[in-house]
């Protein structure tokens, strides 16, 4: 393993980085040295679909097929095992991870620009039967009001599509009662958690899904009646089971993209 000298930082850039037309939301500037710009590992990583995992010196990043390693004390990468020389080394610096942002976006098929103002990172479009998607949109109510929010990054649309169609369990027949509100006359109808579609760039949608938990949640131990998750796939008019992994993993990328500035509210009428 190849050691160096701590990295020498020339300065902090100020000039922000936009994903797919959005500035990322962050209080950490990228790093220029040795004419590299310099990025917080999670900050790119994951605003580019990629899980990120790090301990003390070693970095791993994976997305779809591909996983990448690297280390503060090595300009030697791996994707999928074999090496990879780096023209700037990793290095850490208060407790963030920093890794050159080319070779990262590059990885990951991410086109890089650069101009006096900012630095721009294009990735390609999900697309669904041919038609690309141009945002993930999320519909949800709540007892007085309901909320519509929308997510424009392709690495989210993408990586939210994945996860509803990957998760998609053992196909089940249509449930007797289900809605958005709870029935308490009913233990056994399932309320709405979210509606969720795909939409082209005119807002039509491409693909929608509706998720649905059953409001009768058997005791520990015990196995329920029914599945404690589904999923309609709306347009083909079928329904699955689902996890409930998936279902958080889902609520965390919307997390991540709003904190990141991917997400935009359409419309709040909660009371």
């Amino acid at each position: 393993m190849e050691h160096a000298e701590p990295p020498t930082v020339n300065y902090a850039s100020k000039r922000p980085i936009i994903i797919d037309g959005v500035a990322l939301a962050s209080e950490v500037n990228p790093e220029v040295k040795n004419n590299r710009t310099m990025v917080p590992l999670r900050l790119i990583g994951e605003n580019l679909g990629a899980q990120v995992e790090w301990n003390k010196t070693e970095v791993t990043l994976v997305k779809n097929k591909m996983t990448v390693r690297l280390n503060t004390i090595s300009s030697i990468a791996l994707k999928n095992g074999e090496k990879v020389q780096l023209d700037a080394m990793p290095y850490l610096k208060n407790n963030r991870i920093y890794v050159p942002l080319r070779f990262i976006a590059e990885t990951f098929q991410a086109k890089v620009s650069y101009n006096n103002a900012t630095v721009q990172i294009d990735t390609a479009p999900l697309k669904i039967g041919g038609v690309a998607v141009k945002a993930f949109q999320q519909e949800y109510h709540m007892f007085m009001g309901g909320v519509v929010q929308q997510i424009r990054g392709n690495a989210y649309n993408e990586a939210l599509y994945r996860l509803i169609e990957e998760n998609k369990g053992k196909a089940i027949q249509e449930p007797a009662n289900y809605s958005w509100n709870l029935n308490l006359d009913d233990p056994d109808a399932y309320y709405k958690n979210g509606q969720f579609e795909f939409l082209d760039a005119k807002g039509a949608s491409i693909k929608r899904f509706d998720i649905y938990s059953l409001q009768n949640v058997s005791p520990e131990g015990t196995t329920p009646a029914y599945p404690q998750i589904i999923v309609h796939d709306y347009l083909a008019n079928q329904w699955f089971e689902f996890s409930r992994s998936a279902q958080q993993s889902m609520e965390q990328l919307i997390y991540t993209a709003s904190t990141s500035g991917f997400l935009t509210i359409i419309s709040n009428t909660v009371a």
